[in-house]
């Protein structure tokens, strides 16, 4: 869940940009439409779209992502998947 703030929960000061040190990864089918999206609104990424590799167990999981940061300072990082390779 994702909270607008209003004034319930906070464990210390609000000082902006809020978010300092964490970001969020969401998995979509496809980045395309959004980086368009993004760019008609003339909304600037933090992250460029680059190619990463992680490992997961026996094997990497590969995606292609970028991170946005919204209004209140959050990075989002979306994500596609881009498949599966021996690690290296």
């Amino acid at each position: 869940m994702l909270c607008q703030h209003n004034g319930r929960w906070l464990t210390g000061a609000l000082d902006r940009p809020y978010g300092r040190g964490v970001n969020f990864q969401i998995m979509v089918d496809g980045l395309g439409p959004i980086l368009a999206a993004l760019d008609r609104a003339q909304w600037p990424l933090f992250e460029e779209p680059r190619e990463a590799w992680y490992r997961t167990g026996p094997v990497e999981g590969g995606q292609r992502e970028f991170l946005v940061q919204d209004p209140d300072g959050y990075l989002v990082r979306l994500a596609e998947q881009v498949g599966q390779r021996q690690p290296e």
